[in-house]
């Protein structure tokens, strides 16, 4: 089968689990030990992914079932100006040999001024405001073997370095070490029509993973608006796919990474009921510099009939200059999300989200919901469910046409 062809001369791009996963218990037991000892927390967590139709490519799976572990470290000192954060990563995955991986998504040491923050070591930090992409959030990778969602991140070994003042936070990142995208193996769903060489990745930068990266951001809120300015110069987290063929001839998609300059602006303005949103990039890449924004609103029925319950209406659109091209690593140049938000607000802390991006040109559609309920002390059930809808054959969602589906995970929290 022609699974088979590729999977004998691509190596998934994943380091050595068994030897991550003793690393990682190893620095568990030794932050156990009381000369340090602090706080732990965290989840173990089981899902199973169900897909209606049958994939497009062979030996891809109907169904699959997972298990991750994310405990989590914390320890801060009496002075309360250090701290330390500890979170590990594990999934193993029934079918898909990638998705079968781990990670330290934090680990760093903070130190706290009176006017300045200092942090060092491997972070996850978030920018943006709007629900349905997140133009400006640039500084780690997307762990894409995790959620087709894109909110799943790596951790990104850095240097950060804030100043506090009355006119805003100013904070400088120097970025070592890049992370590579994830992807789907083989066997996996959710993955591009041909397999992606990973090992075959090529860097814009001679330095290739080694380049150090910086961005700067200043952040602030002035009466009823909360801003953000961010720029970031290094090599780009979203590669672009580009055709070729592996020894056997077959066809695979290689990533490019380019070097990159993106100046940023977030904007959310809260008056009432109602939180209005911007995200707007500019992006320059060998000489060549194109523009994307994201805008829109959110208003908040509260309290409906003295229930508790809250109901939000979402509403977004999403432009990129970008053409409309298979390999670019985009499929909103011009897209509109309607979307809704309820909030029970009861003890189990139920909640809905649901919402579609639709394409203005070709009618493509992605259909997305998401719902969460705790239970018990320690348990909290997870379902998502995901479709493509109408996806037109220039769509760079077009390859994942078959693959809508349900996802149910069950977490213990600890």
């Amino acid at each position: 089968m022609a699974s088979k062809k590729y999977s004998a001369r691509i190596k998934p791009k994943i380091q050595n689990t068994t030897s991550g996963i003793v690393a990682v218990i190893g620095l568990m037991l030794l932050l156990s030990i009381n000369v340090i000892a602090g706080e732990w927390s965290g989840y173990f967590a089981s899902e199973s992914r169900i897909f209606y139709r049958s994939s497009l490519a062979q030996g891809q799976h109907g169904s699959s079932y997972s298990l991750a572990f994310q405990p989590e470290y914390y320890h801060e000192w009496a002075s309360g100006d250090h701290s330390f954060l500890f979170i590990p990563f594990l999934r193993y995955d029934r079918h898909d040999a990638n998705r079968t991986h781990y990670d330290i998504r934090e680990l760093y040491w903070q130190i706290l001024g009176t006017t300045w923050e200092l942090r060092i070591g491997a972070r996850r930090v978030f920018w943006g405001v709007t629900e349905s992409v997140h133009l400006v959030d640039i500084i780690n990778q997307t762990d894409l073997v995790e959620n087709p969602d894109s909110e799943q991140k790596l951790g990104q070994p850095m240097v950060e370095f804030s100043l506090v003042r009355d006119w805003g936070t100013l904070h400088f990142f120097l970025l070592t070490g890049f992370r590579e995208r994830t992807f789907p193996g083989i066997e996996g769903r959710l993955r591009f029509p041909f397999p992606i060489d990973s090992e075959r990745a090529v860097y814009e930068s001679s330095a290739k993973n080694r380049r150090i990266d910086w961005a700067l951001r200043w952040s602030h809120t002035l009466g009823d608006f909360d801003i953000g300015l961010s720029h970031f110069s290094g090599t780009g987290r979203d590669p672009r796919l580009v055709p070729a063929a592996n020894e056997n001839g077959l066809p695979v998609f290689i990533p490019h990474y380019d070097l990159i300059n993106q100046t940023s602006l977030d904007l959310q303005l809260t008056k009432g009921g109602w939180l209005w949103k911007l995200e707007a990039i500019t992006r320059e890449r060998k000489g060549r510099r194109f523009g994307a924004f994201a805008a829109g609103f959110e208003y908040t029925f509260g309290n409906i009939k003295n229930s508790g319950i809250d109901i939000g209406l979402l509403a977004e659109y999403l432009y990129d200059s970008r053409d409309n091209n298979y390999f670019a690593p985009t499929s909103f140049e011009d897209d509109i999300f309607l979307g809704t938000r309820v909030a029970f607000n009861d003890v189990q802390s139920t909640d809905l989200l649901a919402g579609v991006i639709v394409d203005r040109e070709n009618g493509s559609t992605f259909l997305n919901i998401e719902a969460s309920r705790r239970f018990g002390e320690s348990y909290k059930l997870a379902l998502e469910i995901r479709s493509f809808l109408n996806t037109a054959p220039t769509d760079f969602l077009y390859g994942f046409r078959k693959d809508n589906y349900m996802r149910l995970e069950i977490s213990r929290y600890f």
